[in-house]
């Protein structure tokens, strides 16, 4: 069977032996992922762990389509999560708000990009409460519209206006300090 018919079988009749069959199908991706952010093997392993339980608790919730991007998604934002929260994290944002790859070449542009980090976490604090709640879910948490609406209690719209503003707010602050710098 292919991913979308045992996600049809999942949906059917809720049975956890659907989603064990596409997680040791993914099983392998998940630890290649996990490497790629934790760089550590035992890391990784407790990482896909943890991953599986979420999948497993949490599957019902959402209406997956294409599994493999998924669950790939999931594991990388469960990685930046847990580096975040370790003090060492690699944060995308669009709108070229920041850009920070794991990859640089060397030391101190890795040193800068924390620096940056840093900053742009110092001028989010400086957003309300809401447009920072959303674009921290969007953005950071890589949530959709619809799962930061149910985080916070917003509607969709709100949810979208907030992460506008926020986002034509954070781009002021940002202009703002370059100018002054």
């Amino acid at each position: 069977m292919d991913d979308r018919e045992l996600l049809e079988h999942y949906y059917a009749d809720s049975n956890n032996q659907w989603l064990g069959i596409l997680l040791s199908r993914y099983s392998l991706l998940l630890m290649g992922v996990c490497m790629k952010y934790l760089k550590n093997q035992e890391e990784a392993k407790d990482a896909v762990q943890q991953i599986f339980y979420k999948v497993i608790s949490d599957m019902h919730k959402y209406r997956v389509n294409f599994f493999k991007s998924w669950i790939y998604m999931v594991a990388k934002n469960h990685c930046l999560m847990r580096l975040r929260k370790k003090g060492r994290f690699f944060v995308e944002m669009n709108d070229n708000i920041l850009s920070f790859h794991e990859d640089t070449e060397s030391r101190e542009e890795n040193i800068e990009k924390e620096k940056e980090l840093t900053e742009l976490e110092s001028e989010l604090a400086q957003l309300n409460t809401e447009q920072r709640q959303c674009l921290t879910l969007f953005y950071l948490q890589r949530k959709s519209y619809i799962e930061v609406a149910a985080a916070t209690n917003f509607t969709v719209m709100q949810v979208k206006s907030h992460i506008q503003n926020g986002k034509r707010n954070l781009r002021i602050i940002l202009e703002k300090k370059q100018n002054e710098g």
